[in-house]
C-alpha cells in the first residue's frame, strides 16, 4: 500500500533571482493533485484528499497506462489556453483539455524516492521507466533557463503566472519549504468569501463578492470583487452563498460595505489583482473561479508568508 503524500509546497518570494546549484520551472496555474498508481489502480487526490479521477478520467486512463507497476507523481492538472499559457479560469468552466503537467516523482516500481534528490526524482520522471509513452494528457514540468533571472524574463515575457525555483539537491518534505520558492508575475491568490452585496442596475443575483483572508488566526477584510463574472456564475455563486448568510460579520474589523450580506466563510475564490493598497486592501481585483481543493483556513494574506 503507497503512503498518502503531503505535498511539499513552495515559499513565496518577492524578487527573482539566482543561485547555483537551483532550478527554474514555470509556475502552473490550475490544480494541485498527487497521483497514485498501484497496478491498475488510480487515485487522484487534491490537497484535501478529494479523488478526482472522476473529474479527470482522460488523464487517469493515462496514469493507468504507464508501465511502472507503482507510482506516485505529483503535479498540476491545468488548462492551456491558445498561447500555451495555463489559466485557471478555464480550468473551472471546462473549457479546453485538461492536461496533468507533472513536476515531481515519489515513488517508483517499489522505490521510495522522496530522500533522493530532486535532480535524481527528475532523472527518474524523464526516463521510460517512469515516463513512457508521451501522452497529449501528461507533459513534463517546462523548465525555462538556467540562470534564475533569465527564467523570470521568459515568464514574464510569455505572460505565465510566475515561476518556481528549487533547490535541485532538495529532498522532498511535507508542507511548506525554503528549498521550493515561488516568484509571481501576476498577483493571483486564494481568499475567502465572507459575504456579498445586493445587486444595482440590470445585474441579477449580486453585486460583489466581499474577501477576507487570515492573518495570524484572524479574518482579516481585504475588499471586495465586483467583475469577472457573467449570469451563469453569478447564479452558482447565489445559490451556493445564499444558505450561507449569517447575522454578523465573520471578518476582525467592522466592514463599511452597503446592502451587505455577511455569510459563513466556507468557500475559497481564486482572484487576480494588480496590487495591495497602503491599507491592505486588493487594487483591480478579478473573480477567476471557486476552489474546492482548500479548505478556508488554509488561506492567510499573501504578505504573510502564504
Amino acid at each position: 500500500m503507497l503512503p498518502v503524500i503531503t505535498p511539499m509546497l513552495a515559499t513565496l518570494t518577492r524578487a527573482p533571482f539566482h543561485e547555483a546549484g537551483w532550478v527554474y520551472e514555470e509556475k502552473y496555474d490550475g490544480d494541485r493533485i498527487v497521483i497514485y498508481k498501484e497496478g491498475k489502480q488510480v487515485r487522484m487526490l487534491s490537497r484535501n484528499m478529494i479523488d478526482r479521477q472522476d473529474r479527470f478520467p482522460r488523464i487517469a486512463e493515462a496514469i493507468r497506462d504507464l508501465r511502472p507497476a507503482t507510482l506516485i507523481l505529483d503535479g498540476e492538472v491545468v488548462v492551456f489556453d491558445g498561447k500555451g499559457v495555463s489559466r485557471f479560469q478555464l480550468l473551472q468552466q471546462v473549457k479546453g483539455e485538461p492536461v496533468y503537467a507533472v513536476f515531481d516523482c515519489l515513488f517508483c516500481d517499489g522505490a521510495d524516492l522522496r530522500r533522493q534528490p530532486l535532480s535524481a526524482r527528475r532523472e527518474a520522471l524523464e526516463r521510460s521507466a517512469c515516463f513512457s509513452k508521451a501522452s497529449k494528457f501528461l507533459r513534463l514540468s517546462r523548465r525555462l533557463a538556467s540562470d534564475g533571472l533569465e527564467a523570470f524574463r521568459i515568464a514574464k515575457e510569455r505572460g505565465y503566472e510566475g515561476l518556481l525555483a528549487k533547490d535541485a539537491s532538495s529532498a522532498y518534505v511535507a508542507g511548506r519549504s525554503k528549498s521550493w520558492l515561488k516568484v509571481k508575475v501576476h498577483q493571483e491568490d486564494e481568499f475567502v468569501i465572507v459575504g456579498f452585496t445586493k445587486p444595482g442596475g440590470a445585474r441579477k443575483y449580486l453585486g460583489a463578492l466581499l474577501l477576507g483572508a487570515y492573518d495570524r488566526g484572524k479574518l482579516r477584510f481585504v475588499g471586495k470583487v465586483g467583475t469577472g463574472f457573467n449570469t451563469k456564475t453569478l447564479a452558482m455563486l447565489y445559490r451556493k452563498l445564499r444558505p450561507l448568510a449569517r447575522g454578523d460579520s465573520a471578518v476582525a474589523e467592522p466592514v463599511r460595505e452597503k446592502d451587505t450580506i455577511f455569510v459563513e466563510p466556507s468557500l475559497v475564490a481564486q482572484i487576480s489583482y494588480q496590487e495591495w493598497t497602503d491599507d491592505k486592501k486588493l487594487r483591480q481585483p478579478v473573480f477567476l473561479g471557486l476552489r474546492d481543493d482548500k479548505s478556508p483556513q488554509q488561506v492567510h494574506l499573501p504578505e504573510a508568508g502564504s
